[in-house]
């Protein structure tokens, strides 16, 4: 999936990313326990338009770690990628990834356009369920991945059989049960505090991609973002929930490439 490239995040850690097509910048940020192989159903497609960075986030594939785990130092690796790029940069960020991208888009400056989907924090809904966090942990400490994995999906994330399914089919899921242990920190978002203010100057046209179908506390951090940006527009991908990169491929990449290849 393209040539490795590296850069060093202000702590010093080393962030792997693989680069592959031609055209614009575009540099894709994963979700939870996932590593830059997630993208791999859309990769193809997207490489067509753009010159793809799909970054491996600290902690897993071919990026390093620190002693101690920070969202901050999170935001700071993906600008520091960003950063890395001549010219101008797109970001696109998924679910726990899409925090991140948010985050870093402050951070970056040579972004042109931003791509969320569905980031969380906590507006309304609580985003964990009582006691979920040592349940999971558990499991980890019981060496059960597989099982770590397939709860944190149903019960956090609310997908059914047939998308935990699509997941386990894709190459990525290996990638997914290394990095399984990494689920425990990323509660961190719990712990985010989302304040529109910081965002009212960030004037990069920004899209909000929702599944229909998604979870009620996902889709209240997307109407609260959609409030505080000033250039941000939602689109709402009908039958579809967190994963449609997975479940509707030509959808996602559809929706992508006309939004950071047409006007702002």
């Amino acid at each position: 999936m393209g040539r490795i490239e590296t850069v060093q995040s202000a702590d010093g850690t080393e962030i792997a990313f693989a680069v592959d097509g031609a055209g614009p910048a575009l540099v894709l940020v994963h979700g939870t326990s996932a590593d830059h192989t997630r993208w791999g159903p859309v990769l193809p497609a997207l490489a067509k338009t753009f010159t793809t960075h799909a970054v491996d986030r600290r902690g897993r594939g071919l990026s390093g770690d620190a002693p101690a785990y920070s969202l901050d130092r999170e935001y700071e690796d993906i600008a520091a990628v960003a950063e890395s790029i001549s010219g101008p940069v797109h970001l696109l960020g998924h679910s726990y990834g899409a925090l991140v991208s948010l985050e870093a888009a402050l951070r970056v400056g040579n972004l042109d356009r931003l791509v969320l989907y569905e980031p969380a924090f906590t507006v309304g809904t609580p985003l964990y369920p009582p006691g979920s966090r040592e349940r999971l942990q558990a499991m980890l400490d019981a060496g059960n991945r597989e099982g770590l994995l397939v709860a944190f999906f149903s019960e956090i994330v609310g997908m059914d059989e047939a998308q935990i399914a699509v997941l386990r089919s894709e190459p990525a899921w290996q990638g997914r049960l290394a990095a399984a242990h990494t689920i425990i920190r990323e509660f961190a978002d719990a712990d985010y505090r989302f304040d529109p203010a910081r965002f009212r100057g960030l004037d990069a046209p920004v899209l909000l991609l929702q599944g229909e179908q998604s979870p009620a506390f996902l889709k209240e951090s997307t109407t609260a973002l959609h409030e505080a940006l000033p250039r941000s527009r939602v689109a709402a991908m009908p039958g579809q929930a967190h994963i449609a990169m997975s479940t509707a491929p030509d959808l996602f990449v559809r929706l992508v490439t006309q939004f950071l290849a047409g006007p702002g």
